[in-house]
C-alpha cells in the first residue's frame, strides 16, 4: 500500500471527522461527538490554531489521522498532547498508524518539547501492545478526570 504522512488541510477536514466518527463508534461513544466540520476547520486554520493534525494520505483518501496540541507540564516544562491517533479499520496493519506516531514523535522533538502523552482506553489492548512495542509507557495506575460542560456549570453552581 502507498501512503504519505503529511499535515492536513482545510479541505481533509470533513474525512477526520469520519475518522473521529469511527472512533467513536469503535469506544462505543457515537453520540458523543460534537466537533463539526466548520469548527475543525476554524479551530486549526483559523487565527488562533489551537491544533496540529497529520493525515495518511493513500489512494484511497484519508486512511488514518494523528491530532496534537501544545500543552505545559509543571515538572517538564513544555510538552504535547496526542488527542486521537486514528487509523480507519480496513488500513489497520499496513503501518500507518506507525508513520503517523513517527511524525507526532519527529513533530514533538522538532518543537523540543519535554514528553508527548496521550490516553489509551483500558479495554483496547491492541492499541497498548502496539504503544508499549513503540517504547510508550502506558501508566495503568492514573485515572483520567474530567469536567465536562454540565460538570463545570454544576460545579460553579454549588460553589
Amino acid at each position: 500500500m502507498k501512503y504519505s504522512i503529511r499535515q492536513a488541510r482545510r479541505e481533509d477536514m470533513s474525512q477526520v471527522l469520519q475518522l473521529i466518527h469511527e472512533l467513536a463508534v469503535f469506544e462505543k461513544e457515537q453520540d458523543a461527538v460534537e466537533v463539526s466540520v466548520e469548527d475543525l476547520v476554524a479551530d486549526g486554520f483559523g487565527k488562533e490554531k489551537l491544533f496540529q493534525c497529520f493525515v495518511a494520505d493513500t489512494n484511497e483518501g484519508i486512511g488514518g489521522m494523528a491530532l496534537v496540541y501544545p500543552r505545559y507540564s509543571t515538572w517538564k516544562g513544555p510538552v504535547i498532547h496526542l488527542e486521537d491517533l486514528i487509523v480507519t479499520e480496513k488500513m489497520r496493519g499496513t503501518g500507518l498508524g506507525s508513520a503517523l506516531l513517527t511524525e507526532v514523535v519527529k513533530y514533538g522533538s522538532n518543537l523540543g518539547v519535554k514528553r508527548i502523552s496521550w490516553e489509551v482506553i483500558d479495554w483496547n489492548e491492541p492499541a497498548i501492545t502496539f504503544y508499549e512495542k513503540k517504547g510508550a509507557k502506558v501508566m495503568r495506575d492514573w485515572d483520567v478526570v474530567q469536567l465536562d460542560e454540565k460538570g463545570m456549570q454544576a460545579f460553579l453552581e454549588n460553589s
